[in-house]
């Protein structure tokens, strides 16, 4: 079998690697393709790869590099997507503008998501043609951000074999079930109630032997204290609201307090990735004392440590509690194996509605717990959201399509829309302004007409 990995210089492609090399995945892929438009991220990354520890009993994928991706995708069974249109200095530029105009410019939420869009769903379109022409009979499973509008743009080219994947949501099903005391079986959501869009969604339930176990994890701020969402959301706030929310809703529960912690930051999260990988990738061509896997790793943990600092208080780090959960890897590798081989799984995806919530369009991608198998994975029944969480929802779905029309058809008009509407924008002069700047200072947007 045969994956292809588009973005294959990226940073996350050795944690996939590993996984296929050891444990649980190890024999299910025996080619692996990278393509990357840089050819010196490929080459470091190939550097990692070569570097890596693996355990006797591994199975080590072969590894090819790819300037070409109809090259990369000849003959492919699987597609992983993890591409980064504008590079990290795109990023850097989403936040400052955002900053500027006095928004939130975080990567996938407030402009700063809609700029990312607008500039990842174009080369994403273009990918998608490629695997469309080369490989029909693949499945793509899409981590590219932000993966819910970037999927929903991809399926009417590639319809049902298109799955968007996000590890937020697992992350916070299981760092929740562990302080809840509830048991969670590989491959089964079986009490888990989990509703939302992709960084835009709630956990409601985790039942176990007939028993609702969240009521009174919420009830108990010592047990909240004990994983990352409790502590960002504090006791209150979970406990009026009846449900867990998904850590990127803090930028919606607390916008005043991310704008002023962000605004007031040294450094963006953005710069931070910026500065971090160029002087990662550097060291990775430069031979030295450490290995190339040793320099990735390190980088790694300091990557992962400072995630969503804007939400914790000064010096707070996070804990190993809060590193549990979900990981890229696992739930892309745990759809690949379900796609695959056949055996069904139970995984929180990025999926087309098709009228299970009926307050959203059917043509909607929407994020919760699905079943997978080979013949693709179909959203598992769920109760209607709340009146608050729909109209959340709602807002930001029409945000969402609004950004996929003009990403698709060039119409600036939507693009403005699409910002005015948001919640985390309050003002109409803002919202043309920054979209205006944005097509300034990024070429990727001159499209937009």
């Amino acid at each position: 079998m045969k994956l292809s990995i588009l973005g294959g210089g990226g940073f996350r492609v050795p944690l996939v690697f590993r996984a296929l090399s050891s444990g649980r995945f190890a024999g299910l892929i025996t080619d692996v393709a990278l393509f990357d438009s840089d050819p010196r991220r490929l080459a470091a990354m190939e550097r990692v790869l070569a570097s890596m520890p693996v355990p006797d009993s591994g199975s080590t994928p072969t590894v090819s590099t790819c300037a070409d991706a109809r090259t990369a995708l000849d003959g492919t069974d699987m597609v992983f997507a993890a591409i980064r249109a504008g590079s990290t200095a795109g990023r850097v530029l989403d936040e400052r503008i955002a900053m500027k105009h006095g928004l939130l410019g975080q990567e996938t939420t407030g402009v700063g998501g809609i700029a990312y869009a607008l500039r990842s769903i174009p080369q994403m379109l273009a990918l998608g043609r490629d695997i469309a022409d080369v490989a029909p009979g693949a499945w793509l499973i899409n981590f590219t951000n932000p993966a819910g509008m970037v999927t929903e743009a991809l399926q009417p080219l590639l319809g049902e074999r298109v799955i968007g994947i996000c590890d937020s949501p697992i992350s916070l099903v299981r760092r929740a079930a562990l302080a809840a005391g509830v048991p969670l079986e590989e491959g089964s959501l079986s009490g888990v109630d989990y509703v939302g869009l992709n960084h835009l969604g709630w956990l409601r339930g985790l039942t176990h032997d007939g028993k609702d176990h969240l009521p009174a994890l919420l009830a108990d701020p010592a047990r909240l204290a004990t994983f990352e969402e409790g502590r960002i959301f504090g006791p209150d706030l979970p406990r009026m609201l009846g449900c867990l929310p998904n850590e990127y809703l803090f930028y919606y529960y607390f916008q005043r307090e991310a704008t002023l912690a962000m605004a007031g930051a040294r450094q963006t999260r953005g710069e931070f990735i910026d500065v971090q990988q160029r002087y990662l990738y550097e060291e990775l061509l430069t031979p030295g004392e450490r290995t190339p896997w040793q320099l990735w790793d390190a980088a790694r943990r300091s990557r992962e440590e400072g995630y969503l600092a804007e939400a914790r208080t000064d010096g707070e780090d996070r804990d190993e509690t809060d590193l549990l959960g979900g990981g890229y890897e696992r739930v892309a590798l745990s759809a690949m194996e379900s796609l695959l081989t056949g055996k069904p799984a139970e995984l929180i995806l990025n999926v087309r509605n098709g009228g299970l919530l009926a307050q959203l369009p059917a043509d909607a991608v929407v994020e919760l717990p699905s079943r997978i198998d080979g013949s693709g994975a179909t959203p598992l029944p769920t109760t209607a959201p709340t009146l608050h969480q729909q109209g959340l929802m709602s807002a930001m779905k029409a945000v969402e399509q609004l950004v996929v029309r003009a990403a698709v058809t060039g119409d600036y008009a939507a693009a403005r829309e699409a910002i005015a509407i948001h919640p985390l924008v309050d003002s109409f002069h803002s919202a043309g302004a920054v979209l205006a700047e944005y097509q300034t200072s990024h070429q990727e947007l001159a499209y937009l007409r």
